[in-house]
């Protein structure tokens, strides 16, 4: 029967693979206390936790969760960092720490269901800060907003100043009369039925008083005078 103190070991390891974002794997052989104990302040402080377990419980609690992944690496003298925080930079802490000593020796990663294979811990290091990387995301999703504010803002100024520009163009001068509207044009066709006094320039009515005039002259002349 497993020993209470192992038991609790296994689900404290549990725990933790299950609440951390992301946990780093490294061998730590040959690092003096000191060192252990700058590594272990340098992660602190960015949001991680190093720990050292013996690989038999660790490798059994990595088992019951699933992650058969991860035996390979919980092999020899390794600890545990556990990211509860922004995963690029527990990955910078130990990239930078493993520059300065050597033998810090990172042997993989898991970052949520995946394995990192130590060139991978590379490249997420190298990764800016969380918080710049949404910053950023959030500026490039405001631009275009911004800007079709800024649109918005300026269509009813600029409406505002073409119907001004308009109504200059169209305005009389200062002390210039407006100018009445030209009256429209009628065509007046002279009568079909009267085309000589339409030539001649007389009016109807005086042209039919001369015909009446001459039938009268005509029908009262002495027809004596006649031969």
């Amino acid at each position: 029967m497993p020993r209470p103190e192992k038991v609790q070991a296994v689900a404290d390891i549990k725990e933790r693979l299950q609440e951390a974002r992301a946990v780093f794997m490294a061998e730590y052989a040959g690092l003096t206390v000191k060192e252990q104990q700058g590594l272990r302040r340098a992660l602190r402080a960015a949001d991680s936790e190093f720990k050292i377990y013996k690989m038999t419980l660790a490798r059994l609690a990595a088992s019951e969760l699933g992650r058969d992944d991860m035996l390979e690496l919980l092999v020899g003298p390794t600890g545990m960092a556990f990211a509860t925080g922004d995963a690029a930079a527990t990955a910078k802490v130990l990239r930078d720490f493993s520059k300065d000593h050597a033998r810090l020796i990172i042997k993989g990663a898991t970052l949520g269901a995946e394995l990192l294979a130590p060139e991978r811990v590379g490249i997420l290091a190298d990764l800016e800060p969380r918080e710049v990387l949404l910053a950023k995301i959030a500026g490039a999703l405001q631009a275009p907003m911004a800007a079709m504010a800024g649109l918005m803002a300026a269509l009813p100024r600029n409406l505002a100043s073409m119907i001004k520009q308009l109504a200059d163009k169209t305005a009389p001068a200062p002390g210039e009369p407006m100018a009445a509207a030209p009256a429209p044009e009628v065509s007046v066709e002279p009568a079909a039925d009267d085309e000589s006094t339409a030539e001649a320039g007389v009016p109807a009515d005086e042209a039919e008083a001369k015909t009446a005039a001459t039938t009268t002259d005509e029908s009262t002349a002495d027809p004596a005078g006649e031969e």
